[in-house]
């Protein structure tokens, strides 16, 4: 506790992030599994649904928490909301329409190019400035990306990319990271001296709006006691607490230190993917997810403060 004590404001905002950060880490793995017990729809508007109502709760239960909630910029509350609901509904919809579990570990590493693309985007949005290596980050994490698609052999990347069933899952990864990236760094720039947040209700809003598309389309549940743990758990942890230290850490923190300790997450969800979903991801996974992390560190490393 005296460690944390000692720290400045900022150090302590930047440290929520990286908690969320291994938060995040277990997401892939426990949404595919809830997906398959659950249904893709149902799983996420559980989650959110829940995530966002515990916020609320504990939001109220902070003095003038909801005045402050009203005072936040309309342009944060639009546009931030939308980006936020965004990347909820389309990492879902990725890790749902996974033909695979296997296919879910790409997924997963294409939504965690995010880190990278919140320090690219903090160049136009935040106004800093790169040098000449930040091309050669943004290549490295792009190659792999497509190695971790495309696999080992021709075959591998015959069946990894014929079809919509499988090259969906892979652009709604890829634009969900868009969203992310582009909220963390305009949330600060909207919202960042502004005290409170409204991540509790953007959580609320977006399972709602899943739960309202889940009518239209049926799913079957099995549910059991391993599937209230993880839903449970879900909701909280990785559905609730983790984006709220997120929000503080992007909004108040070191905006480029909090991004870079986020470039340990595609190898942290894949070692947890593999236990938690119990399958052994190929030698080009593994390389790809390093080449992923080596280019984010490039792209810190080229971002000037």
């Amino acid at each position: 506790m005296s460690f944390l004590t000692n720290l400045s404001p900022v150090r302590r905002s930047s440290l929520l992030g990286l908690v969320a950060i291994l938060f995040w880490s277990t997401t892939i793995a426990f949404s595919r599994s809830l997906t398959e017990q659950l249904g893709t729809l149902t799983a996420a508007t559980l989650i959110y649904t829940l995530a966002g109502l515990v916020g609320l709760l504990i939001t109220g239960l902070r003095p003038g928490a909801f005045a402050r909630l009203r005072q936040l910029p309309l342009r944060y509350m639009l546009g931030c909301g939308a980006l936020f609901i965004a990347y909820i509904a389309a990492l879902y919809m990725a890790i749902g329409l996974s033909v695979t579990r296997v296919q879910v570990l790409v997924v997963g590493l294409i939504n965690y190019l995010w880190p990278g693309l919140s320090l690219v985007f903090s160049i136009p949005i935040l106004g800093r400035r790169a040098r000449p290596i930040l091309p050669v980050g943004i290549l490295l994490a792009l190659a792999g990306v497509w190695l971790a698609t495309t696999g080992e052999s021709p075959l591998t990347i015959q069946a990894n990319l014929q079809g919509p069933q499988n090259l969906l899952p892979y652009g709604l990864a890829l634009f969900a990271a868009i969203c992310w990236g582009l909220y963390s760094n305009l949330s600060r720039r909207w919202a960042g001296e502004n005290d409170g947040g409204a991540v509790p209700l953007f959580l609320l809003v977006s399972g709602l709006l899943l739960g309202a598309f889940r009518l239209f389309i049926p799913e079957v549940s099995h549910w059991s006691l391993p599937s209230i743990f993880e839903l449970a758990y879900m909701a909280v942890f990785p559905g609730m607490l983790a984006y709220v230290l997120w929000d503080i850490a992007v909004r108040k923190g070191e905006i480029i230190l909090v991004a870079s300790l986020s470039y340990l997450t595609p190898l942290l969800s894949t070692i947890f993917s593999t236990i938690i979903l119990n399958v052994q991801p190929g030698i080009a996974l593994w390389l790809g997810a390093v080449l992923v992390i080596i280019g984010a560190i490039l792209c810190k490393g080229s971002i000037i403060e």
